[in-house]
C-alpha cells in the first residue's frame, strides 16, 4: 500500500530525497525507477521507527562524524548508517516487507 507522495523538484540537489511524507525526486521519469522508489522508501521506514525528527538528528550527526573520519564528502554520506542499508537492499523490492525494526542499526 502506498502511504507516501512523490513531488517533483528540478532544483533538489540530489535525485532523490525522503522528507516524511514525501518523496522529493529531481525529474518526473525517476517516479519509474523502482529501485531509487524503494530506497526512498526505505529512508520512510528509518524516519518513521525514529519517530521522524531524531533521524534527522541522527543522521546530521553520523554524517558529520563520518566527515572528520572520512574527510570527504561522498565517502562520509555513503556511510551513514541509514544509507548504508538504503543502499544495500535498494535492489531488493520486497524488502521493506521483511525487514526488521531498526535494521539500520547492524549496517
Amino acid at each position: 500500500m502506498k502511504v507516501f507522495r512523490t513531488i517533483t523538484l528540478s532544483r533538489l540537489p540530489a535525485e532523490g530525497m525522503a522528507i516524511f511524507p514525501f518523496i522529493l525526486l529531481r525529474k518526473e521519469e525517476y517516479k519509474r525507477n523502482r529501485v531509487l522508489i524503494n530506497h526512498e522508501r526505505i529512508h520512510l521506514q528509518q524516519q518513521l521507527e525514529l519517530l521522524i525528527i531524531p533521524f534527522y538528528l541522527l543522521y546530521l550527526i553520523n554524517y558529520l562524524y563520518n566527515l572528520v573520519l572520512y574527510r570527504e564528502h561522498h565517502k562520509a554520506y555513503l556511510n551513514i548508517v541509514f544509507e548504508r542499508e538504503a543502499y544495500k537492499k535498494e535492489g531488493d523490492l520486497q524488502y521493506l516487507r521483511k525487514r526488521r525494526f531498526f535494521a539500520w542499526f547492524a549496517c
